[in-house]
């Protein structure tokens, strides 16, 4: 039987819809609506480099340009909507979404307990009961106020003292919660003292979880593999996540359909029978033009996003300068479906100026007058999220292909 298929602009259509990309960016970004987004995102990965704005922050931004940073820290801080923790990396979450995570803790708990004895040493293992007593008899901490002293330069996260490894390990084990971050430093508290009783005092079982992971998983990508689907929040593994597909199949809830990647190729992929049917009800993209962090949900599985978009990505932070094609670090740029250009663009926030000093179109992309445009409306919404009040286009910046005109 010929399976349902997806032309590669359809796919990219549904994708991009089911992150909220697709829709007209508007809204307040705060309180109520910033909660509803990241709650139909899944989670917003958090990363501390600060060219621009930070990762979280640009995600938010590309779908809610009124958001302000101060609006995640008012919802995860003071009014609990967002817990911080990890997924496939250190991520702001629904705090609905807690009692799920509890699975994750108890398979961190044994597994990081073994595998940071190998990286940070054993040592950290005598210091968990007393950082725990010092935070639940003093409160919260950062890394800074417990332990050793940190080495004068940081070489990464193997430098880590005993008892930030422990600090680390309690959090990653549910222990301990984020309770808030000032500049980019962690506070740590006891959970019960973070976490809303609502979702503290609930316990899924550990079925349940696979389930809710699964469905959630794609009900926010519109269409996965299984292996997609335990990637996502990385809750479960990809064997639970085959095992779950399996069953849903046989209960028809999903059926097999095949996706046309950029080169032209079929992907069998796992989709809902309604999502084929509403299909035809996609909205069209905005013509706008959005820079987008590249750990944008949409963008953060590199594979996916180049079967998908044909966008090849990697960031050349640890490059040597002199074997980086492109900058340091640089933003992709989305135009309605498509990837049309990657630029290094950073905030130089004393003088006020946010800075473009390369950008490089895609293949087959003609930088005319209107994407010049619409750049220049993209950068010049940035400038309140970027500290800056005007943009400053550097010689030579356009690079390899296209001619303003």
């Amino acid at each position: 039987m010929n399976l349902p298929r997806l032309s590669n602009a359809t796919a990219r259509r549904l994708f991009l819809s089911s992150h909220a990309l697709m829709d007209r960016p508007s809204g307040p970004g705060k309180g109520a609506d910033l909660a509803a987004l990241i709650h139909r995102l899944g989670f917003v990965q958090v990363d501390s480099v600060n060219t621009l704005a930070r990762a979280h922050d640009l995600v938010l931004f590309a779908r809610r340009p009124a958001y302000r940073p101060d609006n995640l820290r008012r919802l995860n801080d003071r009014d609990r909507a967002t817990f911080e923790h990890w997924t496939h990396d250190a991520s702001v979450i629904p705090t609905a979404f807690f009692p799920h995570w509890r699975l994750k803790f108890a398979r961190d708990r044994a597994r990081l307990r073994e595998r940071w004895k190998d990286w940070h040493g054993s040592a950290f293992h005598a210091e968990i009961d007393t950082v725990l007593r010092r935070v639940t008899d003093h409160g919260a901490v950062h890394s800074a106020e417990i332990g050793e002293k940190r080495p004068e330069k940081s070489t990464g996260w193997w430098d880590w003292h005993p008892s930030k490894t422990a600090l680390e390990y309690l959090w990653r084990s549910g222990d301990l919660a984020i309770t808030r971050r000032e500049g980019f430093r962690k506070y740590y508290d006891l959970t019960e003292r973070v976490i809303p009783p609502e979702h503290l005092n609930t316990h899924v079982p550990e079925a349940q979880v696979i389930d809710w992971a699964c469905n959630a998983a794609l009900d926010r990508l519109g269409f996965a593999t299984s292996g997609e689907l335990a990637a996502f929040f990385a809750l479960i593994t990809p064997a639970e996540a085959k095992g779950w597909a399996a069953l849903a199949l046989a209960r028809g809830e999903i059926m097999e359909a095949e996706i046309t990647c950029a080169d032209g190729a079929p992907r069998k992929v796992l989709i809902r029978p309604e999502t084929l049917r509403m299909l035809p009800d996609l909205p069209d993209p905005p013509a706008r033009m959005r820079l987008l962090s590249p750990f944008d949900p949409a963008l953060r599985d590199r594979k996916r996003a180049e079967r998908l978009f044909g966008f090849t990505y990697r960031i050349e932070i640890f490059v040597p300068e002199a074997q980086r094609k492109y900058g340091y670090y640089v933003f992709p740029l989305l135009e309605g479906c498509r990837i049309v250009a990657r630029v290094d663009v950073a905030a130089d926030r004393q003088a006020g100026v946010l800075r473009l000093r390369a950008l490089w179109p895609e293949a087959g992309v003609r930088w005319g007058s209107g994407r010049q445009a619409r750049l220049e409306a993209e950068l010049d919404r940035l400038l309140p999220l970027a500290g800056c009040d005007r943009v400053d286009f550097a010689d030579g910046w356009l690079r390899e292909a296209g001619t303003i005109g």
